[in-house]
């Protein structure tokens, strides 16, 4: 029993990332989400785990590809992801590639382009300031999906998924940072 309690506290003890808050919304089709989220890291190495694509796939077991694109032709750096999941019966793969806007290590924008990506839109914004020896992230997200959602239990099994693996992912987000510090 010693043992079991030493085996939390160090697993306690090794991630500190909190989840203060977390709203997710669906309106007429589109679906939103704004979450505030503190990392025992400093911002530096926070912003860079959020804004290199290619660590997105250590974060959730959702993304399944995940990497960094050259500059498009306006000169903004380029993402693309690839997730995959089940609701219920219901599984598709996802694609979203788009562009990335950075100012400095405090404000990470990405927008996907509906040319390119499984969405009539997908935008999400980060935010990161330092509190308490820490990074404080909020992050939003707004995105209407192209393909068909089942109108009856879809919007309330998307929002409660949403929910589930922002929860899961905090941690590992947190793991990732620390190894770029």
């Amino acid at each position: 029993m010693r043992y079991l309690w030493l085996v939390l506290v160090v697993t306690n003890a090794a991630t500190a990332a909190e989840l203060r808050s977390m709203e997710v919304g669906y309106d007429r089709g589109a679906y939103s989400l704004v979450s505030e989220v503190w990392f025992d890291t400093a911002v530096d190495p926070t912003f860079k785990a959020f804004s290199t694509w290619e660590y997105a796939t250590q974060f959730s077991r959702a993304v399944v590809e995940a990497r960094d694109l050259e500059p498009d032709e306006q000169g903004r750096p380029g993402f693309f992801t690839r997730n995959k999941g089940c609701i219920l019966f219901f599984c598709k793969s996802v694609v979203r590639e788009g562009w990335v806007e950075k100012e400095g290590n405090h404000l990470l924008r990405a927008f996907a382009d509906p040319q390119r990506s499984d969405f009539v839109f997908s935008n999400e914004i980060w935010t990161f300031r330092e509190e308490d020896g820490g990074t404080l992230v909020v992050y939003k997200l707004h995105f209407d999906p192209k393909f068909w959602v089942p109108p009856a239990i879809g919007p309330y099994m998307i929002k409660r998924k949403m929910k589930k693996e922002g929860g899961e992912a905090v941690d590992r987000i947190e793991q990732v940072a620390r190894g770029l510090e």
